[in-house]
């Protein structure tokens, strides 16, 4: 798997040491759902944008995800559908409001123009359950644990709607444990 920098993430994509936090395949990943947004007419990248784009590029995070939940892969056929149906404007609406869930440290409103304050938040948190693993890029089950471990966010909706325990989700994901001691988790054994 390869790590490049990116000037498509919010803030800076790279570590304190000067290593890629995201790796190529999840920079793809955020440069799909920059284009999703756009296409959808919306101000900012939200986590349901990030969970649309990371569930129909990573085979890896869709496989996590149906291992998630007792019919396997039905509930992420819905998924995908509560999120095709946001793209058409049927749905879940959102637009024209800032995704804002409150779990997550904010970030600086002009830290990151273009992505939600959760968005931002949750690939930060995706960086740092890699940093956590020992790995030197996050992968899409690292950002699928950190979208499903903020409690309010736009994608966790979409996981309850379509019948998954987000926390449940995020606590099982495999060497994935919690980077967020400050939301009353600890961290799961690999």
């Amino acid at each position: 798997m390869g790590v490049v920098q990116s000037d498509t993430c919010p803030g800076d994509p790279t570590s304190a040491n000067g290593e890629p936090q995201l790796s190529t395949e999840l920079l793809s990943v955020v440069s799909s759902a920059r284009r999703r947004a756009s296409r959808d007419g919306d101000r900012q990248i939200d986590t349901a944008h990030l969970l649309h784009s990371l569930l129909e590029s990573d085979p890896r995070a869709r496989e996590a995800l149906a291992a998630g939940s007792s019919d396997g892969g039905g509930r992420v056929a819905r998924v995908l559908a509560y999120l095709v149906q946001r793209t058409i404007g049927y749905g879940m609406q959102w637009r024209s409001t800032v995704e804002d869930s409150g779990a997550l440290p904010v970030v600086a409103k002009d830290a990151a123009p273009g992505w939600s304050p959760s968005a931002a938040a949750v690939l930060d948190d995706a960086a740092r359950r890699a940093t956590a693993r020992g790995r030197g890029a996050a992968d899409g089950v690292d950002l699928l644990a950190a979208l499903a471990a903020d409690p309010e966010c736009r994608a966790v909706e979409v996981l309850r709607a379509a019948g998954f325990d987000p926390g449940r989700l995020a606590a099982t994901l495999p060497g994935r444990g919690t980077a967020r001691g400050h939301l009353g988790e600890g961290p799961v054994a690999s």
